[in-house]
């Protein structure tokens, strides 16, 4: 009977715990950075310098020598790959003039770190209760030095016998290529202690990453979104409340060239094939934060999406290259420095006048694409959801700003300070806006006391007149205000209504006796002065055409009987040709509309 064929490529139960050892430390918060920075080698061969009894030994120039047979439990593997990984961490990789009692020393130092973090399963030898005479490896080293090794502290390393635990001495940058090469082995400790806590305190606030541990850990965009949690409070609060999602499959669905942000659902997507380094990936992450921290999505009102998203960009960008944050991505982006100073809404407005030109360019998502992903369909509106989470935004944003300023973390634009101080306050009510306003022209009229009127009388005494308080005839002259009202088919009827409304009952809480009405739409419908009681009552609106309000406003400015100082109200709903008006003006539009032109009076926007 012919011998049965020896199985092919069965794993190697050595290298089979070995391996799954090494990718926890991988997915480990405080390991993932070393551990992405090493060459882990446990081939056969004079290479290989692990000595025969021991289980690791580290070199500076990055790579891990594992004994290549030795058969352990995958829990003592990963707490041996943690132990030479510390020592690469930690400095320990230098030049002493005692190697022997230096190497113990740290050993030490390492053995008791690991079992305060009870990671891994130690080897037996490493199992014992021991104390140590001093808190740091350079105080050990001197005791040592002096006194010579312990014996409950001698034999602790990962190399076996008296061997050393690594060889070499480690400088920056590290000798190893990778992601890392420009960082010490310090410096990626330090990263791996922050993004531990930074999962700590995630866990405990239960926020739940879309991305495995390792993934989150590694990727530049991850520990971009690292650095501002740590170390810039402006944006650290609503950097943590994002996910990273890096799925170039989702990417390429969405069509997201570099990166965009979905407000709602709290992700920004960044897509890995942009190449981006962290520099870059701050930048971008900053830039889509920016986008929602500043509310831009509810501050569309009825403007094409894609050009009011451009003209954020260019806002947005233009502050982000002002306080230096990251670095311009080198795929190019929307930045002119002409438009300093200038708001999205003026950016959008000199958009509109080179349509031509501006709808080839490109934001952060692509050409012709927005990177503020919209859930919705047609004009912008909130739903309960939405609504929660703006006050959480503009919260996130408010502190951010108050302990950035606490910090002295650094200047940041007038403008952005301006528009965050300005989201921070609640908004008010356009009615109350709009009596605001009016407030302005029309002072509280003081009333006189006089017989002249009906008295009253009191019970008490009825054989005695009383005088009536009354205002002055002579301060209702020319106490009016004109209202041009846009009645063209477009106009929704329940805005009307509502509006027509506060007028009357603001109208007759402030003494204005009558109301100059003017209708338009395609033509001109004077309808002269109107009592305020009457507008709420009962007024036939006339047009219900086209959009012309200019000859509404000339007609106004032309009339003699209207006071030179009267203001006048245009409400409308936006679809209107650029409108000149010389008298002081305002304009009342429903919600989510915008005018086609800048307005150089104030906009009220109907709830």
């Amino acid at each position: 009977m012919a011998p049965k064929a020896k199985p092919k490529n069965l794993p190697n139960p050595a290298e089979a715990a070995l391996l799954e050892g090494w990718q926890r430390l991988k997915k480990h918060p405080l390991f993932a950075p070393l551990a992405a920075s090493v060459y882990l080698c446990n081939s056969k061969g004079n290479n290989n310098i692990c000595p025969p009894n021991g289980y690791v030994v580290a070199t500076a120039g990055g790579t891990l020598y594992c004994h290549p047979t030795r058969r352990a439990e995958t829990e003592t593997w990963t707490y041996v790959l943690a132990h030479a990984l510390l020592h690469l961490g930690f400095g320990h990789l230098k030049a002493v003039s005692h190697e022997r009692e230096w190497n113990a020393a740290c050993c030490a130092f390492v053995t008791r770190f690991l079992k305060d973090l009870k990671l891994g399963q130690p080897p037996e030898y490493a199992c014992g209760q021991f104390e140590l005479p001093a808190t740091n490896e350079e105080a050990l080293y001197r005791i040592f030095c002096e006194q010579g090794i312990a014996a409950d502290l001698s034999g602790l390393g990962t190399a076996g016998g008296n061997h050393c635990d690594f060889q070499g001495i480690a400088s920056a940058p590290l000798g190893y290529c990778g992601q890392y090469s420009s960082k010490t082995y310090e410096e990626l400790l330090g990263e791996g202690l922050m993004d531990a806590v930074t999962s700590a305190v995630n866990v405990a606030g239960g926020l739940e990453p879309y991305l495995g541990a390792s993934e989150r850990l590694h990727t530049v965009a991850q520990q971009a979104r690292s650095w501002f949690i740590s170390s810039y409070p402006l944006l650290g609060a609503m950097a943590a409340a994002f996910n990273i999602i890096e799925d170039a499959a989702i990417c390429q669905r969405l069509n997201i060239s570099v990166a965009a942000v979905d407000s709602e659902a709290k992700e920004i997507y960044f897509n890995p094939h942009a190449k981006l380094n962290e520099a870059q990936a701050r930048f971008v992450i900053a830039h889509e934060l920016l986008h929602v921290g500043l509310q831009h999505e509810s501050r569309l009102q009825g403007r094409d999406p894609y050009l009011w998203n451009v003209a954020c960009d260019y806002v947005i960008n233009g502050w982000l290259v002002e306080m230096g944050i990251g670095e311009f991505p080198a795929l190019g982006g929307l930045h002119d420095s002409s438009l300093k100073g200038q708001s999205a809404e003026s950016v959008y407005l000199l958009i509109c006048k080179n349509l031509r030109q501006y709808r080839k360019l490109a934001t952060l998502r692509g050409i012709d694409s927005c990177d503020m992903i919209r859930r919705d369909c047609g004009d912008y509106s909130y739903s309960s959801r939405g609504t929660e989470l703006d006050e959480f935004y503009r919260r996130c944003l408010a502190q951010g700003l108050s302990y950035h300023r606490q910090m002295a973390r650094g200047l940041l634009p007038a403008g952005l300070i301006e528009e965050i101080e300005a989201l921070s306050q609640p908004p008010i009510p356009w009615d109350v806006e709009l009596a605001q306003w009016f407030d302005l022209f029309f002072a509280p009229l003081q009333k006189r006391r006089t017989f002249a009127r009906p008295s009253r009388r009191q019970a008490s005494c009825p054989d005695i007149p009383r005088p009536r308080h009354v205002p002055e005839e002579t301060l209702l002259d020319g106490r009016t205000f004109a209202v041009l009202l846009d009645t063209s088919g477009s106009m929704d009827r329940k805005v009307l209504a509502k509006a027509l409304g506060a007028i009357a009952s603001y109208s007759m809480s402030r003494d204005v006796p009558r109301v100059r009405l003017i209708f338009c739409d395609a033509t001109t419908y004077d309808e002269g002065y109107v009592a305020a009681e009457s507008i709420a009552q009962r007024l036939r609106v006339r047009g219900r055409g086209g959009t012309i309000l200019q000859p509404g406003i000339d007609l106004i400015e032309r009339l003699e009987d209207f006071p030179k100082k009267g203001p006048i109200l245009i409400i409308t709903d936006g679809f209107c040709d650029n409108l000149i008006v010389k008298r002081e003006h305002a304009y009342l539009l429903p919600q989510g509309r915008y005018l086609p032109f800048k307005a150089r009076g104030p906009v009220f926007r109907i709830s």
